[in-house]
């Protein structure tokens, strides 16, 4: 493939990888409120579907290379830590009830709480950066 069919091939397939990280993020959502999930692994599901559903980034996208690193490197990378964690056979009734939202809504789920959580985060560097400043 060269040309225009090799970049609609490569399009295809980053809207089924991000199709896929959709599904699995609800499906983390799923995991994070389940009872069978292992506390330590419904901990790492609670933060990363709070930051991946936070209608607010961590790092702001406009700040050049550092703003998308966290949506291609470190969601992605907690994401698979998070899912290989999960036992088998709960993972497969999360990733189903998963689809049957995705079918159902049409849009994954909203993490108010996460937004709250990287709102705190905000306000304390800016806290302590006004402290710093006020120091020099």
């Amino acid at each position: 493939m060269t040309g225009i069919d090799g970049r609609v091939g490569l399009l295809q397939r980053l809207r089924t990888w991000a199709r896929g990280i959709k599904r699995e993020g609800v499906a983390l959502w799923f995991a994070s409120r389940d009872p069978r999930t292992p506390w330590a692994v419904r901990l790492l599901c609670v933060a990363v579907v709070a930051y991946a559903l936070s209608p607010i980034d961590l790092v702001p996208d406009f700040i050049p290379v550092l703003g998308y690193l966290d949506d291609v490197l470190l969601l992605p990378g907690l994401m698979w830590l998070a899912l290989r964690l999960l036992p088998p056979g709960l993972l497969a009734e999360c990733r189903s009830r998963a689809d049957a939202w995705l079918a159902e809504a049409g849009r994954k789920p909203r993490s108010w709480w996460g937004a709250a959580v990287i709102l705190v985060l905000w306000l304390a560097v800016a806290v302590a950066a006004g402290r710093w400043w006020l120091s020099r």
